[in-house]
């Protein structure tokens, strides 16, 4: 079936305006990121004066409670997260009822520019898909949409549940660095697909690696703060200015730990379907070639985060480097053996 030009042209700048449009947002959070430290101080300080003077309507405030310091983010069971370590009590999730600051004002322009940008995103995915009357992930370019795509998105869901929207800069940077470098160097012009990849497991397999692999940004990035906190706070000389911005550790950790609990399963499902596919186009399910043994690698080492979390009760250091290997090996497989390496997989490549 012949390319629809138009609508090639219209999903590529769809695609150039999302990444115009992450990019401003990174403005605005680096605006929040830097000067909106006293304003989540004070809105923490004022949220812990209201709980201190609610008196007996805590039933953590018992002085033999390890719980009643006001910086303690489980102050009140029935609120949950009000401590500055976790901090929806803050500006940065509007939780407090006191007037925005201005640097709250901008992360809020900011994560309405980051959903303007994740619309112009779909949109460009879709508008590939018409264009090629197939599923958009067929080539190293379209798989680097999707998953940038799916990164995005996770980390919106993120922020209704976690006070860590000052930290959107740190997740959109790989994600515009990624699309940047997806949209240059490995754009290809939209085509059909390459015989090897016709097959309903496309749909199924790549789209399931895909979001696995978006989805796995966001832990990676979030044990990488949580090794600079932790680094921070046995050596307060390290770090020091840009740890105080970061939230407390166990609100990172919490953050990797659902994120990859999410994550794995979506992954597994998806180096299953691999290996059925591999089977009905090879003739075998497993065959060590790079791209499968850089998966099954990646596959064993959030495994061992998983189960040492479960285990052994790893929630410090030793989870968190867990984690960024595998974050490691993930975009590893993602560049390095797409692109460098020969194998069955290589025309996955720049098509």
């Amino acid at each position: 079936m012949p390319v629809n030009e138009t609508l090639s042209q219209y999903s590529d700048w769809s695609y150039t305006t999302s990444v115009v449009v992450y990019i401003l947002a990174m403005v605005f959070f680096l605006v929040e990121q830097s000067f909106g430290r006293h304003g989540r101080q004070a809105a923490e300080r004022t949220r812990s004066r209201e709980l201190v003077g609610a008196g007996t309507g805590n039933r953590n405030t018992d002085p033999g409670n390890r719980n009643t310091d006001p910086g303690n983010r489980n102050t009140d069971p029935g609120i949950g997260n009000t401590g500055s370590g976790n901090g929806n009590t803050g500006p940065g999730n509007g939780n407090t009822g006191a007037a925005p600051t201005r640097a709250e004002r901008f992360g809020r322009m900011g994560v309405a520019l980051t959903v303007l940008g994740l619309l112009l995103h779909a949109s460009a995915l879709v508008l590939r898909g018409l264009a090629t009357a197939r599923v958009p992930w067929g080539n190293m370019y379209e798989y680097v949409m999707i998953t940038c795509f799916v990164a995005v998105a996770a980390w919106l869901v993120l922020l209704r549940k976690h006070p860590v929207r000052h930290l959107s800069m740190f997740v959109l940077l790989p994600n515009v660095i990624l699309m940047f470098v997806g949209g240059t160097w490995l754009y290809a012009v939209a085509a059909p697909l390459q015989p090897a990849l016709q097959s309903y497991w496309l749909i199924i397999h790549v789209a399931a690696a895909a979001a696995s692999s978006g989805v796995f940004l966001v832990p990676g990035v979030a044990s990488i703060f949580y090794l600079i906190k932790a680094r921070n706070e046995s050596h307060p000389e390290k770090f020091a200015k840009f740890a105080a911005k970061l939230p407390a550790k166990d609100v990172l950790d919490r953050v990797a730990y659902r994120t990859t609990v999410f994550a794995f399963p979506v992954f597994t499902f998806g180096v299953l379907c691999g290996a059925v596919w591999a089977e009905a186009a090879w003739g075998r399910f497993w065959g060590w070639d790079p791209k499968e043994t850089v998966a099954f690698i990646a596959w064993i080492v959030y495994a061992a985060y998983l189960h040492s979390r479960a285990t052994a009760g790893w929630r410090g250091n030793r989870a968190a480097v867990i984690n960024v290997i595998g974050f490691a090996v993930t975009v590893f497989n993602l560049f390095f053996v797409n692109l460098v390496t020969t194998g069955l997989h290589s025309y996955a490549g720049v098509g």
